[in-house]
């Protein structure tokens, strides 16, 4: 069975210590997530930050507005350098997704490797080329939008 990787890298215009307390604080997702997908947080009693083993539950409806149920896992955590986030109930057969910071000259660089086998075999290949692929860049957009809006955009 197939699976798919998604890249994305953004500059942003804040130190590694700002960029890392937004990220890596659950509370701050739906800031970063596009309104349409009805983001909304489930989860009672979070912490202001992630730690290995927190479980995220969120309802989200990433098409045609149907909502579903998503459950992640936070597996790994490395302060101010990375954390990974693994999808426990949800859409996906498999969903990894590692997000790495690091300090740049003038800001910080954010860099994301999501990791994902979309279910109903080669069906699922193809949604993901019709519609998947689509969708990850338009919500990594969004997110990158949502970024430059809270720290303005990167100066090179």
């Amino acid at each position: 069975m197939a699976y798919y990787q998604f890249i994305q890298t953004q500059k942003v215009n804040a130190s590694l210590e700002d960029v890392w307390g937004f990220i890596s604080s659950p509370k701050n997702l739906k800031e970063i997530t596009p309104d349409y997908m009805g983001f909304d947080i489930t989860s009672e009693g979070l912490t202001e930050k992630m730690y290995p083993g927190m479980i995220i539950g969120y309802r989200v409806s990433p098409l045609l507005g149907i909502k579903t149920t998503w459950v992640t896992e936070i597996t790994q955590v490395r302060d101010l350098s990375y954390f990974v986030d693994e999808q426990r109930i949800g859409p996906y057969s498999i969903w990894h997704h590692q997000h790495f910071i690091e300090p740049i000259e003038g800001g910080a660089l954010m860099r994301d490797i999501v990791t994902y086998r979309p279910p109903f075999g080669f069906l699922g290949a193809i949604m993901n080329r019709l519609v998947i692929q689509k969708k990850l860049k338009e919500i990594f957009s969004y997110r990158t939008e949502a970024i430059e809006k809270r720290y303005g955009k990167f100066k090179d």
